[in-house]
């Protein structure tokens, strides 16, 4: 009898802490003339808690869409609870790579996810909507478009995070559909040059943004995240990097998703 109450307690105490909800929610573009699907997890205490939540927007690699996070690392939930934030996962599109593409004018994800979203998101729950309580991080694509975003717009997130990103995206001029969003590199080297993540460390001035990034050394993103880590060394940009063994891959990721959740509590609770 004992043991099936402590069972009991267990599995309603369980319930109790992880008890995340998912909502998908439909975002209207007004610059892409469409609507745009994205899961929104809520914590546990969402509808009790008065004070608005701090945000984290996690963003999908090429290929995939709005809900690989939450079906390739499902414990997302939990850290929902465990942080008491707001995770969302927007849809990028297949292969936006978070552009204004200078080419293809229907497609606007930069602006979608930095101004649209965000709005949407402030209107729709209760967040504390200052880029001191706003955060976004991605994998491989969206490691780029998180830093690509956070580093264009340090008004609107406080910190930036990257897992594997394509962080010199001039090394891959056929891959990933890229050249249909910049135009093929031979002929428009200056869109590759101006909107490549590494080319845009000038944009910071080591105070309004805070940094976490990391990728595996078999990566084949590894060179180009090392070599960003150096030049934010040598501008005396404050950032925390991690190289550790691993692959570009969802074993990867959902590991490294557990130290940027860190970093980012600790900068939610400055």
């Amino acid at each position: 009898m004992r043991l099936k109450l402590i069972l009991l307690f267990l599995i309603c105490n369980s319930l109790f802490v992880f008890a995340s909800t998912i909502d998908t929610v439909m975002v209207v573009s007004s610059s892409m003339n469409k609507s745009i699907p994205n899961i929104v997890i809520l914590p546990g205490n969402y509808a009790t808690q008065k004070e608005g939540f701090s945000v984290l927007y996690l963003l999908h690699g090429a290929g995939g869409d709005y809900t690989n996070w939450l079906s390739k690392v499902p414990s997302i939930k939990e850290y929902a609870d465990i942080y008491n934030i707001i995770i969302v996962c927007p849809d990028g599109g297949t292969t936006s790579w978070y552009f204004d593409s200078p080419i293809d004018k229907g497609m606007k994800y930069e602006t979608f996810i930095s101004k649209e979203l965000i709005s949407a998101i402030d209107k729709k729950y209760n967040t504390s909507a200052e880029k001191t309580n706003r955060a976004i991080t991605g994998l491989s694509m969206g490691g780029h478009g998180a830093f690509y975003l956070a580093f264009k717009h340090p008004d609107v997130w406080g910190a930036a995070g990257s897992m594997s990103g394509a962080v010199d995206i001039r090394s891959f001029p056929s891959n990933w559909d890229i050249h249909k969003r910049l135009g093929n590199y031979s002929k428009h080297k200056e869109n590759w040059e101006e909107n490549t993540v590494i080319n845009m460390v000038y944009k910071l001035d080591g105070k309004n943004l805070k940094l976490i990034f990391d990728c595996g050394v078999d990566d084949f993103f590894y060179n180009a995240n090392k070599r960003l880590h150096k030049k934010l060394v040598e501008r005396n940009i404050p950032h925390d990097y991690i190289e550790r063994p691993g692959n570009h891959n969802w074993n990867y990721w959902s590991n490294s998703i557990k130290y940027q959740l860190l970093f980012f509590n600790n900068y939610f609770k400055l």
